[in-house]
């Protein structure tokens, strides 16, 4: 269970720029489930999931997985936590250059220790699961939006954490390939994981996936 008790998000207080992205959001995402934050462009959805994920700490209020509290944690914890229960599908996928297809997939469990050729076959495996065996040796920038999509989202698995935060994911595909990408979320529910994805695009919303929505705006739950 991922709880949110009166999260806040401020940046820059106290300057002219102060911007309150997140305001007094209450919310309960359950285990298992499949749950979109759905909302305009500036509306918080994706201050929000960096906040579920522990990327970034609330001003005010907190964040807790399984009953820990996650936002007052130190860092050297907290990265160790998002490292082991979350996986985060990124907008812009976040692929390193020049890096190959099979090397950014290995990345995130560099510091785990675990030993290289077990990582190496995992990240395989992952890779002719998504149907990108073929292109394990290709650079990352040789690759198409949906090519990607799937890299970022066999990254996102390496470590097999039970949670999976996607931004957008559908964002720049194009319909066909879109449906591919709602497919394997809706596999990741299939095998208990819990799935929570920011997007305002309507085809996420029609396709049978998401289980519950969560409106917002200006930074709060809109009733």
């Amino acid at each position: 269970m991922i709880e949110l008790a009166d999260v806040h998000k401020t940046f820059n207080p106290g300057r002219g720029n102060e911007y309150r992205a997140i305001r007094g959001v209450t919310l309960a995402i359950e285990p298992g489930r499949v749950t979109a934050l759905r909302g305009p462009s500036g509306s918080g959805k994706t201050t929000l999931l960096g906040l579920i994920g522990g990327l970034t700490r609330p001003s005010a209020g907190r964040v807790r997985l399984d009953g820990r509290d996650i936002s007052a944690l130190p860092e050297r914890f907290l990265t160790r936590l998002r490292r082991d229960a979350f996986g985060f599908v990124f907008q812009q996928f976040q692929l390193i250059r020049d890096l190959s297809v099979l090397e950014n997939v290995m990345l995130p469990a560099t510091p785990t220790g675990r030993p290289y050729r077990r990582v190496r076959a995992r990240a395989l495996e992952l890779l002719g699961h998504l149907g990108l065996a073929a292109r394990a040796d290709a650079r990352s920038q040789w690759l198409s939006g949906g090519e990607a999509q799937r890299v970022a989202i066999a990254r996102a698995l390496i470590n097999d954490p039970p949670v999976i935060l996607a931004d957008e994911p559908t964002a720049h595909l194009d319909s066909a390939l879109s449906i591919q990408i709602l497919d394997i979320l809706a596999d990741l529910r299939r095998q208990g994981r819990t799935v929570v994805i920011a997007s305002h695009d309507p085809l996420v919303f029609s396709a049978g996936l998401v289980e519950r929505v969560v409106d917002l705006r200006d930074g709060r739950v809109a009733p």
